[in-house]
């Protein structure tokens, strides 16, 4: 399971491209269900738009590292979560 992401400025196309990798993980069966579930209302904190991005992106970034810290995580879908946080740390704080 490789995470293809390319290089992109527009944060709308950096929360689609999220968006795909946590579908990836939500529907792994290999992924525990707890951390499957994670995935789902990290998706859904991405996609609120009364947020604005910024913080929408900082708050999944915050649930991304409790995940990348749970021990039943398998090491491909960690490298997900850490690839994911890498790319939404490059959206822009006063962008909203």
């Amino acid at each position: 399971m490789a995470l293809v992401i390319t290089v992109s400025e527009n944060p709308s196309e950096v929360v689609r491209q999220c968006i795909d990798v946590l579908d990836r993980i939500s529907t792994d069966d290999s992924v525990p269900r707890n951390i499957r579930r994670s995935a789902e209302n990290i998706k859904k904190i991405l996609l609120n738009e009364k947020e604005p991005m910024s913080v929408r992106a900082a708050m999944v970034i915050s649930n991304l590292d409790d995940i990348g810290n749970d021990p039943n995580v398998p090491i491909h879908t960690r490298t997900l979560v850490w690839g994911l946080s890498s790319r939404l740390e490059s959206i822009p704080v006063n962008r909203s």
